[in-house]
């Protein structure tokens, strides 16, 4: 087997639950959608409900006439296939906030994510893609740990793809995006961007005529949205074509291309627990940024910060905070490397949880 090279881990102990956004970040959901997902997989897997195919509406005629000049389609063939998808109810509730949102809790989100089962799937899945994980890290310098720990969160290796048709889930969000949603009009004009892209893969490869993927239209083993297929996905495998829902290879280096293609620096750490003493305006005033990775070193130790395991850092760092409840809240130190896979979904609390599945997954091997 390949012997893989994982990073130290530097990781918490402490935990906390999905923060409840109300946007949604491609190419994967928000931790509020993934929350929902978790727990209503099983149930709409078994059943998903189907409305009425939109039909050649003036509204389905006017976008088709839009995606497919944008896209250099046939407007015939455009029309035809989003007045053939079919409405789901279900994603127009699902995207929509939820009404009471519960209490942040990173022990909840973490326990749901760390799971015995998920990671032995993960060891499974290492070993069985152990020359496709190292040529990942070789080529695009993103830690076999990390790639895992996206895999693994987001659809369980494979397991958890989606019951819906991303076709049905796109044109539903585009036509019929909730109007009581305090985003409507942004979130609208995002899900006709990404069935546009759609439309064109689809135009491309027709085997994706009946792709299933999340009510938001993410699809495949790393739940790409369809406009980060087209910029990030990559036929890692060499067959010819990019398959994020049957190849596990292209999945793994499409997800380690993405990390390079925000600015992934190799060899640098994720993350530096810490030991907050400073006062509560220097702690807000610290905090603001939020991930966005704005404090040198020697700022947050004159704050009253304590960085640990850690001499001389060189580049910005991110305060961060994970709230436990009714427990204190967590704080660590990120790095650029930790605000890279928040671009995969703008959450500190999952960032967490892909660095330590990963890191958990790594762990069983070495052992």
């Amino acid at each position: 087997m390949t012997v893989f090279h994982f990073p130290a881990i530097r990781s918490t102990t402490a935990l906390v639950c999905a923060c409840l956004l109300v946007l949604l970040c491609a190419p994967g959901l928000t931790e509020a959608a993934q929350n929902k997902n978790q727990k209503q997989h099983k149930t709409f897997k078994a059943k998903v409900l189907v409305g009425k195919a939109f039909g050649n509406s003036a509204a389905v005629k006017a976008l088709a006439s839009r995606l497919s000049a944008e896209h250099r389609l046939p407007k015939a063939w455009v029309q035809q296939h989003i007045a053939s998808a079919r409405s789901l109810p279900q994603a127009q509730q699902m995207v929509l906030p939820p009404i009471s949102p519960s209490a942040k809790n990173w022990y909840a989100y973490r326990a749901r994510f760390l799971q015995t089962e998920r990671i032995q799937a993960g060891v499974a899945f290492a070993k069985s893609h152990a020359d496709a994980l190292e040529r990942a890290e070789t080529i695009y310098g993103v830690p076999a740990a990390y790639v895992l720990g996206v895999l693994g969160v987001e659809t369980f290796f494979g397991q958890h793809q989606g019951p819906f048709k991303v076709l049905d889930a796109l044109v539903t969000l585009s036509l019929a995006f909730p109007k009581d949603h305090p985003y409507a009009s942004e979130r609208q004009a995002f899900f006709e961007a990404e069935l546009g892209h759609h439309l064109k893969q689809l135009h491309g490869q027709p085997a994706l005529k009946n792709q299933l993927g999340s009510y938001a239209g993410a699809s495949g083993w790393p739940q790409f949205m369809p406009s980060s297929i087209a910029k990030f996905a990559v036929d890692f495998d060499g067959d010819g074509r990019i398959d994020l829902s049957r190849s596990a290879v292209d999945a793994i280096g499409s997800v380690a291309h993405y990390f390079q293609a925000y600015g992934w620096q190799t060899g640098m750490p994720t993350h530096f627990a810490v030991k907050v003493n400073a006062n509560e305006s220097d702690l807000a005033a610290l905090l603001a940024p939020d991930i966005v990775p704005t404090w040198s070193l020697s700022h947050l130790q004159d704050k009253g910060i304590e960085v640990l395991d850690v001499t001389g850092y060189p580049k910005a760092l991110a305060l961060v905070q994970l709230f436990n409840g009714i427990d204190p809240p967590t704080y660590l130190a990120g790095t650029d490397n930790f605000f890279v896979i928040t671009r995969y979904n703008r959450s500190s609390y999952y960032a967490l949880a892909v660095i330590e599945l990963g890191l958990e997954i790594a762990q069983q091997i070495r052992h």
